[in-house]
């Protein structure tokens, strides 16, 4: 293992953390408060960063364990160094709590303990928010498109962040890929800004929930989340561009450089549109007589359903109080989330549709022993490779919403609230039902149970392996 790699790359990790939080530092001197938690911050990390930096590695080659060193420990000290603003600060007085907040946010998860976050002073809201940017496209893509690392070596890292079951390169140069990614992702926070000023937010308001849609992850300046504003099209903008950022990326430069026919083929996506229009539709039969209406049905309901679909998490209604099968199609929903190569969290879908094909191709070798059967996703076999990984990931997922609804079961809450606030932390969702639904949130819960959800977060959001890997001794045997 080339260890002085490894601690290079992590010092890179930190020099950029230091970078970012230069920005929630400006715009609390724009608003004329305190930044002196953001300067410590800065110069604590940069510390650590220039100790790292400064270890000279005889060779620049990345594999991938290294790859998934890399990833694993690279989320988990930006998760420790982006507490310290929230401790620091005094506004989240426990670090246990600022680091389940920090965590929650870079893997745009949007579980959060605060009670009321309109108490947060302005910098450290924007920090608060601005993570969920950072956290939905990865910052060690942002590395690799700034940076020149180990030429087409770095694809290891890639893999290691990127969610889905596959990534590939849109281009030959990794680099060049990285840099494609992040000016879509940039071009479409943009557009989402410009559509929620024309509905009335302020530009604060905009810009912040602009990032945190981009990414996913739910967090709001609001306590009432989107609902505060009560507005038809804001809701639908949102909900919109919530639908749009659970698409592939991939899709979209495919789009980008002219190939539509090959883009709008996706099966992923023909599932992704029909999961969508039916629940919705379901769920607004449901609930049309609460809300007036089935046109108003469809909006919470068309909302909701993007919310979770997508990972993001915010609120326009408290759907824990809908019909039964409403709120159990929502649950399905959380297992499932977006596309492969989004910025949104779940088992990805396709995940769900391999596992479905692999059963429909199982039966019919039973009834057909000597058939030729593979499964097929877009018009091609898909390797046994991925195959094995879907079902190792899927057996992973399974094993730990068991395990850490277990452990999490000794604070003596219901079943409902346990079981969904797992699921939520596993699949980076941020509501769940019961004592964790749009209304609640996650302060009920004691520091143990809090670290076993960051740690499922953080599992969630890197997909099990990269940190799994950081426990396996083969990894660091030499």
């Amino acid at each position: 293992m080339n260890r002085k790699m490894i601690f290079r790359v992590l010092g890179l990790i930190l020099l950029c953390l230091c970078a970012l939080l230069v920005v929630p530092a400006a715009v609390g001197l724009i608003y004329h408060e305190k930044i002196s938690h953001f300067l410590i911050t800065i110069a604590i990390t940069g510390v650590f960063a220039l100790l790292l930096i400064c270890v000279k590695p005889e060779n620049d080659m990345i594999f991938a364990k290294e790859g998934f060193v890399i990833v694993g420990l690279g989320w988990i000290l930006m998760s420790v160094f982006g507490a310290l603003p929230f401790y620091l600060s005094g506004e989240i007085p426990s670090f246990v709590d600022a680091l389940f907040e920090t965590a929650s946010g870079l893997t745009t998860t949007g579980a959060t303990i605060m009670e009321n976050v309109e108490v947060l002073s302005r910098g450290t809201m924007f920090w608060r928010l601005f993570t969920h940017w950072i956290g939905g496209m990865g910052v060690l893509v942002f590395i690799m498109a700034v940076m020149p690392m180990s030429g087409n070596r770095s694809m290891h890292i890639m893999r290691a962040e990127v969610p889905g079951p596959t990534v590939g390169k849109l281009v030959p140069r990794v680099r060049k890929t990285a840099k494609i990614l992040y000016l879509i992702y940039i071009a479409l926070t943009a557009v989402e800004y410009v559509f929620l000023r024309f509905g009335g937010m302020s530009v604060y308001d905009a810009v912040l929930h602009s990032m945190a849609t981009a990414g996913t992850g739910g967090f709001s300046t609001k306590a009432s989340s989107v609902g505060y504003w009560d507005s038809a099209y804001i809701d639908t903008v949102i909900a919109v561009f919530m639908m749009i950022f659970g698409i592939n990326f991939n899709l979209y430069f495919l789009i980008l450089i002219g190939r539509w026919r090959d883009a709008l083929k996706s099966e992923e996506l023909h599932w992704y549109f029909l999961i969508i229009i039916g629940t919705t539709l379901a769920i607004a039969a449901g609930i049309s007589d609460t809300y007036g209406g089935f046109m108003q049905g469809v909006r919470y309901a068309f909302f909701n359903v993007n919310t979770l679909m997508s990972s993001s998490g915010f609120g326009n209604a408290d759907f824990t109080l809908w019909p039964e099968y409403c709120k159990w199609i929502l649950v399905l929903i959380m297992f499932c989330g977006a596309c492969a190569g989004s910025t949104g969290g779940g088992m990805k879908l396709s995940r769900i549709m391999m596992l479905i094909k692999c059963a429909v191709v199982d039966v019919r070798r039973m009834t057909r022993p000597r058939s030729v059967v593979s499964v097929r996703m877009d018009g091609k076999s898909v390797d046994r490779e991925v195959i094995s990984a879907t079902l190792s990931f899927s057996l992973l997922y399974a094993l730990c919403l068991l395990l850490f609804t277990f452990i999490i079961s000794f604070d003596g809450y219901d079943i409902t609230t346990n079981f969904t606030a797992m699921i939520s932390c596993l699949s980076n969702m941020g509501p769940g039902m019961g004592l964790v639904g749009p209304a609640g949130n996650y302060s009920i819960f004691s520091d143990l149970s809090k670290l076993v959800m960051t740690f499922a977060m953080l599992l969630g959001r890197l997909e099990f392996f990269p940190l799994l890997v950081l426990f396996a001794p083969s990894t660091w045997k030499k």
